[in-house]
């Protein structure tokens, strides 16, 4: 996909899953198991998909994923794939010494777990000539996490950026690089900043955890993690108007079956028009 000087890429890192009731919070399991089977112990097939923005001297990405340091009984418990994301990467031409900035979200381990790696014993940023951005809120927040969200934040995946020169910190809602814009969203948790690409015509928007995927579109359908269930209803509201109002490509992380959609006004509100795949 190209939006402007950018071209546009989805990088899947992994694939993983987790308890469908807690993906769709108090919408019932059979309306959600339509789209989103469960298997046996009510796990849904999930995503780790970051956005490669390659463009005006950059290689941007946009999330890291689950990453690769899960001892056997989480991977077990969160039933998470072997990493896709170097050879993904290379596919689409880039190799993760090339990447030049990385934009996370926000620190829960499924967005920035691939933002580091052991290498002899040790914790080192994954993308060694990276520089990485985080929202400074929700790197705050992180380090000291309530109970409800600390089994989501491990140091392990952010601290080591810190230590070694790499991690820089964002503040409110600003043009990071030409046309790429971080928009803030607190109702998941804490100061997520999600990545807009436009060309001033049309633009791309990377929903993170505010839309985790397609079946997130409906306003109702929000997750058991989201800490303030309707405010972030609000948030998709506002979000959805806009990107149906401006044309824009909704990318969607942790969608296991498409990687975007389209969006349009309909009389039952902001409904999918398109879904389809990135390349």
């Amino acid at each position: 996909m190209q939006i402007g000087d950018y071209h546009i890429f989805a990088v899947e890192c992994e694939r993983f899953a987790l308890d469908g009731g807690a993906m769709f919070g108090t919408v019932p399991k059979a309306l959600w198991e339509k789209s989103n089977p469960a298997d046996e112990k009510n796990r849904i097939e999930m995503s780790a998909r970051a956005m490669l923005i390659v463009g005006n001297g950059r290689k941007i990405l946009v999330d890291t994923g689950m990453g690769q340091k899960w001892e056997p009984k989480y991977r077990e418990m969160y039933k998470i794939s072997e990493s896709f994301l170097e050879q993904n990467l290379r596919r689409a031409g880039v190799s993760p010494e090339e990447i030049t900035d990385v934009i996370l979200t926000h620190l829960h381990f499924d967005h920035a777990g691939g933002a580091t790696k052991l290498q002899d014993g040790k914790l080192v940023p994954t993308f060694p000539n990276a520089t990485y951005y985080v929202q400074e809120a929700n790197y705050k927040w992180a380090m000291s996490p309530n109970a409800r969200e600390k089994a989501s934040y491990l140091k392990e995946n952010f601290v080591p950026l810190l230590e070694h020169n790499q991690l820089r910190f964002t503040n409110g809602e600003i043009e990071i690089f030409p046309n790429i814009h971080l928009m803030l969203s607190h109702a998941h948790t804490h100061a997520q900043q999600l990545v807009r690409v436009t060309d001033g015509k049309t633009s791309v928007c990377y929903c993170g955890d505010l839309i985790p995927t397609s079946s997130h579109i409906p306003l109702p359908w929000v997750m058991g993690y989201d800490l303030y269930p309707l405010e972030i209803m609000e948030e998709k509201r506002k979000l959805l108007e806009r990107a149906a109002d401006e044309h824009w490509t909704l990318f969607f992380e942790h969608d296991p079956f498409k990687d975007a959609a389209d969006v349009v006004r309909a009389e039952k509100g902001i409904v999918k028009n398109t879904v389809f795949f990135i390349n």
